[in-house]
């Protein structure tokens, strides 16, 4: 059976019913806790992640680019952005918003137990947000 790719999407981009409908949705998806990035995270912390990228774009867009599923293993690139107009959390810091264009490239590696998933590694490529919407810039070469 096919991981649905979709499904997981629409939890960050799409808006979340109100009080613990939003942690039994992320509950249906992912343990609790699940680890992500090696730390354990709750449905609480989810719902509190995704509610903070959804403030964070307006007109979202996603896009699956490539889906690799090998037993308990999905791997998922995908592009998501939108325009920036809520805080944007990086690994540099919080970026106010600027009201641009911005898209993440992202890929996740997830493990599967028993229909939800039970641990991430996420990366993204926030160089290349951070250069779009203005907060770095290469130095010329002397």
């Amino acid at each position: 059976m096919a991981f649905d790719v979709d499904r997981l999407l629409r939890l960050w981009t799409e808006p979340l019913p109100g009080g613990t409908a939003a942690e039994a949705a992320f509950r249906a998806v992912y343990t609790d806790p699940v680890t992500v990035n090696g730390a354990a995270l709750t449905a609480a912390d989810l719902v509190e992640r995704a509610r903070a990228l959804q403030r964070t774009f307006e007109e979202v867009e996603r896009q699956v680019v490539s889906v690799v599923e090998d037993g308990a293993r999905v791997a998922v690139a995908f592009r998501m952005g939108g325009r920036h107009v809520g805080p944007l959390s990086t690994a540099a810091g919080l970026l106010p918003p600027t009201g641009r264009h911005v898209e993440l490239r992202v890929v996740d590696v997830l493990t599967v137990t028993d229909g939800r998933i039970s641990d991430v590694w996420m990366v993204a490529d926030e160089l290349g947000a951070l250069a779009v919407l203005g907060a770095v810039a290469l130095v010329p070469h002397p």
